[in-house]
């Protein structure tokens, strides 16, 4: 509805609103835009800036919205919308987008460019003024007929209003304040939409309508191409896989994540180029002449080294160039290298039947630094052109091929014979350039020599007054052998008065000696260059001076008589003694009874004693003695897991003629070891092969013969214990906890009985397979301790674990089964904490000073008392105090079967004390007879273990004892009242 106004004031109103819309349109065609770019990649859908024609938007009614044409500073066509009917009520103008297609857009987002007229600055407005317009939208599948209009189907977005608006003074002043407001719209799923825009009574120009979605653009990062990536919602990250680009691979499969803001972020992963190819400009390109790359990787291209070149692009190498080589041991960086030149300035010095070749390091070593020489003897006969290869007993000092000296000492030469040397130096490469090897030749003479001694003489016969000898040809006659000179005397006289014969052969017979007599005798041997050296001095003796004497042969025949006689009775002896003994003891014996042994552990016959493998010579010896040899070839390495401290731990597979495939662990001993670094590897072995339990790591076997050495046991799928329990913290029951302690300590048990101290018990020490079995390993602390200042703390198997041991085992060095049993706390709180560690954060000096001074670990969370109890008894100061593993078992396994005693907890708000132990103590004091004792017991938590059993006095509780198996359990059980009693 219109109310009627005067003319005047209907025409200057009038004239206003013309000057307004003149001053807009000035502003806008005249003044450029400095549109402020979006961050992030977009895709346009709709931009009225951009469009080179008409809009033709739909305006309905048609004298609503008006599009304005003109042209900027560039003279470029804008397309603008406005209204402003001000003056009249009820307005509803409407302005419809032309259809717009979605693509992959889920979510648009839609920028407006306007300007509004402030309502205060319009005079004589009879109409209603609103600083305000409305923004809709309708989704459809296809287009609809450009002429129809139906408010109802559109959704709203938002009502938009300016944060700047225009005043009359500013159209005086040519001053619009241009606004801009965005607007998401979304998620869609229809093929397109269309946007409309309401005006109820403003006065609003439409500058500019820009419709666009977000994503993230086609991006190559870690050589891994990333595609366009529209995101689909705007609640998460679209996970994109990327794909590496031409020559390279993956070496962790590339990713991104795309946000909904269209950037990318988090790359994961990434690629590297192949061998032949470097990182340039986010691609993998050819290495140049001259360069190679041999190995996988994103490092540049390398040089040449000297003495080698590539003459095409993508090299994995660079060739030698001629006459220099490369060994099949050497990296590709290294330079090409060629075989050494002779030796120089070689010397001999000659002794006789041995010579000393002594020479100098040569000119050239063909730019290696393995260097080492070779020694080759020849025997020359008629010139040196008739040789040919010493004989195999001449000996090298200390041998003929791989010397790193410039020396060589050859023994057991032929005398007087012509010798020929070729000494060599070679290095890496020299067997690949045969042709270029050079020697340095040395001739010599040996001189005459004598003949070297006799050492095997044998004693033929003996009577009253002679002796018959024969001996063997020295081992090195050094010419013809004239005859032997045969020196004898009395052992008495001690060389003061001796006989001397020769013998042109190897027997002599030295007659008119006295009758049992010892004699001394030595032989020696001479040629034409003389004597040569005696031989030791041999001890015989002559026969006795009796009726009865006899031949050397007769007596012994009488004397093995005589012995096989006695033997006979000895035999028929011990035979009766052992059937007597045998026939009482089956009968004073129980069948079931077991055997007590001094040391106080409790074995069945036939249990096997541990033997330290330290004690052997040989360190092969014992390790083939308790372990068995493996084939090289049945044992496949599938990767390293670890590094141990003599090589890598790996992971494989072991295939036994006739026998399933297993998994196995492999240590293996890093190259380059030492003697000292063997024997210790093997002697782990050595001590593993002698074990055979369910709860000790099992040996399959050992690689000796081969290299590398290696150890391989069976393998254990979760690793470590401590590491398990932490990565499963708080997810075992008590039962399960209790079943792994206990499995630990039957291992431990079965160690205590062979007599095996292990000396290094932890969490990390044992070994989890797939079935929650725990296993005993790591057996490198069994050791006999060093005596120096430092040996309280260092063994020859490493540091010693402070948190772990015995006080006793760190300041006296007492290792045994008792101070592992104080391990085996430190461990049972280990698993009840999940893996946490001993004493936290305290240094080893204040763990040491702590312990000698009473403090103990307190109980971990949610801890049964029962357990913690075993704690502190395995934490007796005293070592005779604590318990036998055998004993920890028996507790273990009743706990197990009165699965309710774990959940009483120990209580964790103070330190542990002796007062519930001190006031046991004292009421136990105050009972007068064995029967209040036991109304006592029964009000305590141990009275379960006392219900059905009646006790007449304290006589009769060791009998009862081992009659009935609740007292016998309740010994076992870690009660305090109980103890303290």
């Amino acid at each position: 509805m219109f109310f009627p106004l005067p003319i005047s004031t209907s025409f200057s109103f009038l004239c206003l609103l013309l000057l307004h819309r003149l001053l807009l349109h000035s502003y806008i065609f005249s003044s450029p835009l400095s549109l402020p770019q979006p961050v992030f990649p977009t895709v346009n859908l709709l931009d009225s800036k951009a469009s080179q024609g008409e809009l033709r938007w739909l305006s309905y009614p048609l004298h609503g919205w008006e599009e304005i044409s003109g042209v900027d500073e560039h003279y470029t066509p804008i397309r603008t919308f406005q209204v402003c009917n001000v003056m009249e009520f009820s307005q509803n103008n409407w302005l419809r987008t032309n259809w717009i297609s979605r693509r992959s857009a889920v979510k648009i987002y839609v920028e407006l460019k306007f300007t509004l007229r402030d309502c205060n600055s319009i005079p004589l407005v009879l109409g209603t003024c609103k600083e305000t317009f409305n923004l809709w939208y309708l989704e459809t599948e296809e287009r609809e007929q450009e002429s129809r209009f139906r408010e109802h189907q559109f959704s709203k977005i938002d009502t938009i209003a300016a944060d700047e608006s225009f005043t009359q003074m500013d159209l005086g002043d040519r001053i619009l304040k241009l606004n801009t407001e965005v607007r998401e719209v979304g998620p869609m799923s229809k093929k397109g939409f269309y946007l409309a825009f309401q005006d109820v009574g403003a006065c609003v120009a439409l500058v500019s309508v820009r419709v666009y979605f977000k994503m993230c653009p086609l991006i190559v990062r870690n050589l891994a191409s990333f595609p366009e990536t529209v995101p689909t919602d705007s609640q998460s990250l679209v996970e994109v896989r990327g794909s590496c680009v031409n020559h390279s691979k993956e070496e962790e499969s590339p990713r991104m994540y795309c946000s909904t803001e269209g950037e990318w972020l988090v790359p994961i992963g990434k690629c590297l180029c192949n061998p032949g190819y470097e990182e340039r400009a986010s691609a993998c390109q050819m290495c140049r002449p001259g360069f190679y790359k041999s190995a996988v990787g994103n490092a540049e291209c390398s040089k040449c080294p000297p003495h080698s070149v590539s003459h095409h692009e993508g090299a994995l190498s660079c060739a030698c160039e001629k006459n220099y080589f490369r060994a099949d041991e050497d990296p590709a960086s290294m330079a090409c290298t060629r075989p050494p030149s002779a030796p120089r300035n070689v010397i001999s010095v000659i002794n006789e039947t041995s010579v000393i070749l002594d020479w100098s390091w040569p000119e050239d070593t063909g730019g290696r630094r393995d260097l080492f020489f070779t020694v080759l003897c020849k025997r020359c006969v008629g010139g040196v052109l008739r040789c040919e290869p010493c004989r195999s007993n001449v000996r090298f000092l200390p041998w003929a091929a791989g010397l790193r000296n410039t020396t060589v000492t050859v023994t057991d030469l032929l005398a007087h014979t012509n010798y020929t040397f070729e000494v060599e130096a070679q290095n890496g490469v020299s067997g690949m350039a045969v042709a270029m090897r050079q020697y340095a030749v040395v001739s010599i003479t040996t001189n005459q020599a004598a003949p070297s001694p006799v050492t095997v003489i044998r004693k033929e016969s003996t009577s009253r007054n002679s002796i018959s000898l024969s001996w063997l040809e020295p081992e090195r006659p050094n010419g013809i052998i004239l005859d032997y000179e045969v020196k004898y005397y009395e052992k008495q006289e001690q060389e003061t008065s001796y006989t001397i014969l020769r013998a042109k052969g190897c027997n002599v017979t030295l007659s008119g000696l006295k009758a049992d007599t010892a004699y001394l005798l030595q032989i020696r041997a001479r040629t034409a260059a003389g004597y040569g050296a005696s031989s030791r001095s041999f001890e015989f003796e002559t026969s006795p001076d009796s009726a009865f004497s006899m031949s050397s042969e007769n007596s012994q025949v009488v004397l093995i008589a005589v012995s096989s006689a006695v033997a006979i009775i000895l035999l028929i002896v011990l035979l009766y003694v052992v059937i007597s003994r045998f026939c009482c003891h089956s009968k004073s014996k129980h069948p079931d009874e077991k055997r007590h042994f001094g040391n106080g552990h409790l074995r069945l016959p036939g249990i096997r004693t541990y033997v330290d493998p330290h004690t052997y010579e040989d360190p092969s010896q014992a390790v083939h003695e308790f372990a068995k040899e493996l084939d090289a070839s049945c044992i496949a390495i599938d990767k390293v897991v670890g590094a141990g401290e003599f090589g890598e731990v790996c992971s494989g597979r072991l295939k036994l003629p006739s026998k399933k495939e297993m998994c196995v662990a492999i240590k293996t001993l890093k190259a380059g070891y030492t003697d000292k670094q063997r024997r210790e590897f093997l002697a782990e072995a050595s001590i593993m092969g002698q074990f055979d339990h369910p709860n000790i790591i099992r040996l399959e076997g050992v690689v000796t013969r081969s290299k590398p050495v290696m150890i391989v046991t069976e393998y254990m799928e979760n690793g470590s214990l401590d590491s398990f329990l932490r990565k499963h913290d708080a997810q075992f029951t008590g039962i399960q906890l209790v079943g792994m302690l206990r499995g630990i300590a039957s291992g431990m048990k079965y160690l205590s009985d062979m007599g095996y101290v292990h000396r290094d018990l932890a969490a990390r020490n044992i070994l989890v397979n797939s079935n929650l079995v725990c296993k005993v390993s790591d057996f490198g602390l069994s050791r006999v301790l060093e005596d120096d200042p430092e040996a309280a703390y260092t063994t020859r198997g490493g540091k010693i674990p402070i948190r772990w041991t015995a006080p006793e085992a760190i300041a006296y060095r007492k290792f045994t089964s008792s101070s592992d049993a104080w391990s085996y706390g430190i461990l049972l709180w280990e698993v009840m904490s999940y893996g946490e560690r001993p004493y936290w954060e305290m240094s080893n000096q204040d763990v040491i000073k702590a312990v000698d001074e009473g403090y103990r670990l307190p109980p971990p969370m949610d801890c049964p008392a029962a357990l913690y109890q075993l704690m502190l008894d395995c934490w007796q100061k005293e070592r005779n105090n604590r318990p036998k593993f055998e004993h920890i078992v028996s507790i273990l396994d009743k706990l197990i079967r009165n699965p309710g005693t774990l959940k009483i907890t120990a209580n964790t708000t103070s330190r542990p004390t002796n007062q519930l132990l001190e006031q046991s103590t004292s009421e136990a004091t105050s009972w007068d007879t064995v029967g209040d004792w036991m109304d006592g017991m029964r009000t305590l938590p141990c009275k379960e273990a006392f219900s059905g059993v009646c006790y007449s006095s304290c006589d009769t509780m060791p009998k009862t004892s081992t009659e009935h198996r609740d007292f016998q359990v309740l010994l076992s059980n870690p009660c305090p009242e109980f103890r303290a009693f």
